[in-house]
């Protein structure tokens, strides 16, 4: 073994002896590896997705026939608030943050993010909030007012006991978690990319993350300020939503819509960077206008919070105001279409490699493109106010979240897994789940729309029979069960892939990004060069990582920070190091969440802890990487 050949050997051992997390329990507790946090975000946020996916097939189990006692109504008013609490709250947007936090690091050519005790504790935050929901549904005080809890109905007068404020205090939770997750994803991508990786040299899937992130950044305080007045409203005594002490109903409405359909768009975004990665990946070529596509993304993150009372025309606003939120509705098209048409000239001019990940692209055109036609109908006040409340909505909301979140979203999975397991999964299976969701999907959902046209209300427990209705709920309840089906074999396959798969390599698929220039899964450190890249596609060019920074040291916890537009190096920081502080305050700050619930005095006395466990989580010690550091070079 040559000289250079030892150094480098060393080097590595440093760098994961450096990087990585203690082993056991505790070392689980105290992680903060940017892998291991978005993994267990990720396994956590499919979890709640099964789980908001089983009460789905409940309430379709439920209405598969007209005049069904096999639920309750009140268990029934549960069942569809915590579905869609579930996947708006505690899937669909902390999913897209999961993926991103794993793999940004690596697309962006560094070792970890930014601030990343604070990803440790959005995680741990995250998962108690949605653990105490489905903890008080299980109980059966779940919420029973839907996943939008319209006040007067959920008010202290006619939403008496504790549901609501649980329902309330989750959302306090969540977009907390989310705003931490959100702040994190900024700064790592604005100071923490590869030398050479300019603002219009960064992946696709970065752009989408960054417009989610600030769009993060401006819609969850409204539904936080929204949630924080209605506990008040219900446990103080406040009368932010009470008429008759001049609060106003409407109030949670505008406060609520202002995040609701912005976060349709925090949901839709980032999968629009999944559909980037793929078809550049298997077209075998780049994605077709860049530029228009950036412009896009930043156009359709924009105009996303100029349609919040799209929600509203039911209500007695102004008519001439609602005409402005039409134009806005029908206006927000216009930059996705750009993005479709970008994509079909890049498969078009491409050569195609028809995998399981592109198959969920492809159903996302067809799905999108339903759900967006009738989001253009919906956009119409007179055809709104009528098909308002109907299962026609029911059927374009799942068009767009699921076609425009969902089939992307698996595409992913089948696209990074080899990244994140270093395994493959099965094609056949995957071409069977595959197939089984699309046509279980288009079996649940397509059927509503008729129901919503023939004037069937959502939100209702059963039907009488003599409606004609049951044979298209028995139908929707035939797809459900398919999408299940599909679900399950896609769970079936990931497992049996992490232990009996097929060794991907480091590149699979031939992509051109830098999360694919490392070894599969990464090493603790990620690379074991830091790369240097002068193009869009590293991977695409003549020599893969043509070039690597110099100067950082394997025996410390070091970052390289660069310019914010032309990603010029700047300095060195250390990172943090593993630390039980996180996990700690987390448990002291669900402590005073879930207590103020019952007392506001929790709020005083639980601040005690927080602030205790915040200090110690923030006071400087002398890192093992800096102690051994030391040792190596002491005489």
């Amino acid at each position: 073994m040559t000289p250079s050949t030892n150094a480098q050997q060393r080097e590595a051992e440093l760098l994961e002896q450096s990087w990585r997390d203690p082993p056991g329990w505790w070392g689980w507790l105290c992680a903060v590896d940017h892998k291991a946090i978005a993994g267990r975000f990720i396994v956590t946020t499919f979890v709640f997705f099964v789980l908001g996916g089983i009460l789905a097939l409940l309430m379709r189990l439920q209405l598969a026939k007209p005049d069904s006692r096999l639920i309750s109504p009140d268990m029934y008013n549960q069942l569809f608030s915590m579905h869609g609490t579930t996947m708006m709250f505690l899937f669909a947007v902390p999913v897209m943050q999961a993926v991103a936090l794993w793999l940004l690091p690596l697309m962006l050519g560094n070792r970890t993010v930014a601030f990343p005790r604070m990803n440790a504790f959005s995680y741990w935050i995250f998962l108690f909030g949605g653990v105490m929901i489905y903890a008080a549904f299980f109980v059966g005080i779940g919420p029973d007012t839907g996943w939008f809890a319209y006040v007067p109905l959920s008010g202290p007068d006619y939403s008496p006991g504790k549901r609501v404020d649980f329902w309330a205090q989750m959302i306090t939770f969540t977009e907390t978690s989310a705003l931490m997750g959100a702040i994190v994803i900024i700064v790592t991508i604005f100071k923490m990319r590869a030398p050479g990786m300019t603002l219009n040299r960064m992946p696709l899937f970065v752009w989408t993350m960054l417009v989610q992130s600030f769009m993060v950044l401006f819609a969850m305080p409204a539904v936080m300020l929204a949630s924080t007045a209605l506990i008040t409203d219900r446990l103080v005594g406040t009368q932010f939503y009470n008429p008759a002490e001049g609060g106003d109903v409407l109030l949670w409405q505008h406060l609520f819509w202002f995040f609701g359909h912005p976060e349709v768009y925090l949901i839709f975004i980032p999968p629009l960077g999944f559909i980037s990665s793929i078809i550049a990946t298997f077209a075998r070529r780049p994605v077709v206008g860049y530029p228009a596509m950036i412009l896009s993304l930043i156009a359709t993150g924009f105009l996303a919070f100029g349609l919040w009372v799209h929600h509203m025309f039911a209500t007695n606003l102004p008519e001439l105001g609602k005409t402005f939120f039409t134009a806005a509705s029908l206006v927000i098209a216009i930059p996705t279409a750009v993005q479709i048409f970008c994509w079909i000239a890049t498969l078009w001019t491409g050569r195609l490699n028809l995998r399981t990940p592109l198959l969920f692209v492809l159903a996302f055109f067809v799905i999108l493109l339903c759900g967006g036609l009738t989001g253009l109908m919906l956009a119409s006040v007179s055809l709104d106010t009528q098909l308002h409340d109907t299962y026609f909505v029911v059927a374009h909301l799942h068009y767009v979240l699921m076609g425009g979140a969902v089939f992307p979203l698996f595409g992913a999975f089948y696209y990074w897994y080899p990244k994140f397991t270093g395994r493959l999964l099965d094609e056949t299976l995957g071409k069977w789940h595959f197939w089984l969701f699309f046509v279980g999907f288009n079996v649940a959902f397509f059927p509503m729309h008729v129901l919503g046209l023939e004037g069937m209300p959502r939100r209702v427990y059963t039907y009488p029979a003599g409606m004609g209705w049951s044979g298209m709920n028995f139908g929707a309840t035939v797809g459900a069960v398919m999408i299940a089906a599909s679900v399950l074999l896609f769970i079936v396959n990931a497992w049996r892939t992490r232990r009996h798969g097929a060794i991907a390599g480091a590149d699979p698929w031939g992509a051109g990004t830098l999360e694919w220039g490392t070894s599969s899964p990464p090493p603790a450190a990620n690379f074991e060069k830091l790369p240097v890249v002068h193009g869009r596609y590293p991977l695409w060019q003549a020599a893969a990582l043509p070039d690597h920074v110099a100067g950082i040291d394997p025996a410390l916890r070091e970052v390289l920070l660069t310019s914010v537009t032309e990603a010029h190096p700047e300095s060195r920081m250390l990172s943090p190091s593993h630390t039980p502080w996180p996990f700690l305050t987390a448990i002291a700050t669900t402590v005073l969440f879930v207590g103020s619930i019952f007392t506001p005095w929790a709020v005083v006395w639980a601040m005690i802890p927080v602030a205790i466990g915040a200090t110690l989580w923030f006071w400087p010690v002398k890192s093992e990487s800096d102690t051994r550091r030391e040792r190596e070079v002491a005489p």
